[in-house]
């Protein structure tokens, strides 16, 4: 019985959630996201009072053009995530900003150990940062780069009823862990270098034995 009602409501459930489940994740983000854009866009620039605490390449640039980079992307980028246009190179570009903000404002400035490193999981700052928030933003940004808006997005729309989903392998693993890991690496420089790392071997690993299947 058990079984039964389970396949008869379980593919439901997974059909309706390819629609809600996305929409959700979009429509708070972009909220947030545009309700920081605008704050900076009404407010007063004080990203010059962070010029060393940017990491790379964004230490190099000047504080005005940081400032107007990450209001705009916020503002344009929000709508677009709302409507589900190119919502995963977005949400990427949400990842990178999200990042770039833990490690100039919500990062502790030295920590030993990830016991004390954990201790900044808060929302306020007691001396260890504060990088609860942002952190939730990145988790809840991770299905929307892998999976992509859902079917009540615009990007579903321009390209027609989704493909049935192929299997993992070395371009997708190795795709995924270089474009999430590698910004990670302004905040644990070696997890991020080493995900980045593994990702480009996995992807040198597939572009051989695709090259090795082309000349067999």
């Amino acid at each position: 019985m058990i079984r039964s009602a389970s396949s008869l409501y379980m593919p439901r459930l997974d059909a309706t959630g390819r629609w809600l489940s996305p929409l959700a994740l979009r429509t708070l983000l972009a909220w947030e996201f545009f309700e920081s854009g605008r704050e900076k866009l009404l407010g007063d620039n004080w990203f010059a009072d962070l010029s060393g605490s940017f990491p790379f390449p964004f230490s190099v640039l000047p504080a005005s053009l940081n400032w107007q980079l990450a209001t705009w992307l916020e503002l344009v980028g929000s709508i677009a995530l709302l409507l589900g246009l190119a919502t995963r190179s977005v949400a990427y570009v949400f990842w990178v900003l999200t990042i770039v903000a833990i490690a100039a404002v919500h990062w502790p400035t030295e920590w030993h150990g990830l016991a004390e490193l954990w201790q900044g999981y808060a929302i306020t700052d007691h001396g260890f940062g504060n990088f609860k928030l942002p952190l939730l933003f990145l988790v809840m940004l991770l299905p929307l780069i892998l999976g992509g808006g859902g079917a009540l997005s615009i990007d579903r729309l321009i390209a027609g009823p989704a493909a049935p989903a192929r299997g993992g392998d070395g371009l997708g693993w190795g795709t995924a862990l270089f474009a999430l890991c590698l910004p990670l690496a302004a905040l644990l420089p070696a997890v991020g270098l080493g995900g980045a790392l593994f990702g480009l071997l996995l992807l040198a690993r597939h572009a051989w034995r695709r090259r090795r299947v082309h000349l067999s």
